[in-house]
């Protein structure tokens, strides 16, 4: 096996993992005990409470299936499977971008934030639509690039929770709030296009010839 096979089963291995984390933590909000809600945010949620769950259940779905979309194995060997599992991954999309997209508005550290929340809600929903309408007209590269770049913005509810807690820490609740909006998904969207164009499997095989030069 290849070094850049083993980092790609490797990142495939973190992404998943981190993925159901989230899945794991956010399912309490399922309980619809107010109490698990975030604090500033709560008079927002308990308002708008069923987008706001309809919102979580297309995120969990999402980001329970999307990692399996890109095993090739499955896609090779179970093609009829991948294309269901694809099919309820973009359903899940489309329940948690309109939901999410009207719930940006009501987020509390105002509009700064909504304006970063609903600009992931639409690329999220016009990513997946142009990943359902390139494998319907059969061209596979162009499908397998929005998906990747589609799933960069559902992997978004990791990326969140890991830029919030820190930058509100250093920064203050709004402020921290604020920057998250957009931290939390357009280095995401970066990540994945370097992923598409190859910059990372160039630095690798730089790098490895660079080792073997030395040696």
């Amino acid at each position: 096996m290849n070094t850049t096979k083993i980092y790609q089963q490797i990142g495939w291995g973190i992404m998943t993992l981190f993925s159901l984390g989230i899945v794991l933590t956010v399912s309490r909000y399922f309980t619809l005990n107010p109490d698990v809600y975030f604090p500033q945010q709560r008079a927002g949620y308990l308002a708008h409470e069923t987008n706001l769950i309809v919102h979580i259940l297309g995120g969990v779905l999402a980001l329970s299936l999307g990692p399996f979309q890109f095993l090739n194995k499955l896609r090779a060997r179970r093609p009829l499977l991948h294309r269901w599992i694809g099919r309820f991954y973009l359903i899940a999309i489309l329940l948690g971008s309109v939901t999410g997209f009207y719930m940006a508005f009501y987020a509390y550290a105002g509009i700064a934030a909504s304006l970063g929340f609903a600009s992931l809600a639409v690329f999220w929903l016009v990513s997946g639509f142009l990943a359902y309408r390139t494998i319907r007209a059969g061209d596979t590269a162009a499908h397998r690039r929005w998906m990747i770049r589609n799933f960069a913005l559902t992997f978004a509810a990791v990326t969140l929770r890991l830029w919030m807690f820190p930058l509100m820490l250093v920064f203050s609740e709004t402020t921290g709030y604020e920057m998250v909006a957009w931290l939390a998904w357009v280095p995401n969207l970066i990540v994945a296009e370097g992923i598409i164009q190859g910059w990372f499997r160039r630095r690798t095989r730089h790098s490895m010839a660079q080792a073997r030069s030395r040696s």
